[in-house]
């Protein structure tokens, strides 16, 4: 994970001031054999993915990208608790605009960040009264929100990080950084070459 985070420093990404996190679930195995499997006992947890609408057992990974697509931040974290509860895992050590889905409306913990310097800004509920975000910025919010969905595309298609086999908890976080560090070291080389970050395709052939 160093060297991930050493990557997204030196290029700047890590102090991008407009950032956006989401998570992702990552089963350990299939829901119907959570009972008797006995790797990962007791860290891994019982779930549910409300964009999927999925119930799994295993944990989720949390993820803050910056603009132009690189992780800048990434936490293995329990299955059971709604991401809201694990906002402060997501932004520590972050000062800027976050942008986030509707799993993480908070009217309180938003007011309390934004006393810290970080102001969250999500998407409405149909039941509520006030949209969060001006209808100017509807536009940059979903283009900015969709970078992170084709983050978490890539991971899941490409890096398969969904299928990590390992037998404890250890080798298990050590599969899942090596997948963070080779999405981070292709965005890191796009820019570089002055490529388009997310351009996957092709690179190797380059």
């Amino acid at each position: 994970m160093l060297i991930q985070q050493r990557l997204a420093s030196i290029s700047g990404q890590a102090y991008d001031s407009c950032q956006t996190i989401d998570t992702l679930p990552l089963p350990v195995c299939v829901y119907t054999r959570s009972q008797r499997d006995k790797c990962f006992k007791p860290e891994a947890d019982y779930g549910y993915c409300a964009a999927k609408d999925m119930h799994y057992y295993g944990f989720k990974l949390g993820i803050r990208i910056a603009r132009t697509g690189m992780i800048t931040s990434s936490l293995l974290l329990p299955a059971r608790p709604h991401d809201i509860q694990l906002l402060g895992d997501l932004l520590d050590g972050f000062f800027g605009l976050i942008l986030a889905d509707k799993g993480f409306i908070d009217a309180y913990r938003q007011q309390v960040w934004s006393r810290k310097g970080v102001q969250i800004m999500t998407p409405s509920r149909k039941n509520m009264a006030a949209n969060a975000i001006p209808d100017e910025f509807k536009p940059f919010f979903r283009r900015w929100r969709k970078k992170v969905e084709t983050v978490i595309s890539q991971l899941t298609e490409r890096f398969a990080i969904e299928r990590t086999r390992a037998k404890d908890l250890w080798h298990y976080q050590s599969r899942i950084a090596r997948k963070i560090l080779a999405h981070t070291v292709c965005v890191f080389i796009n820019l570089q070459l002055g490529r388009p970050p997310l351009a996957l395709e092709g690179l190797v052939s380059l």
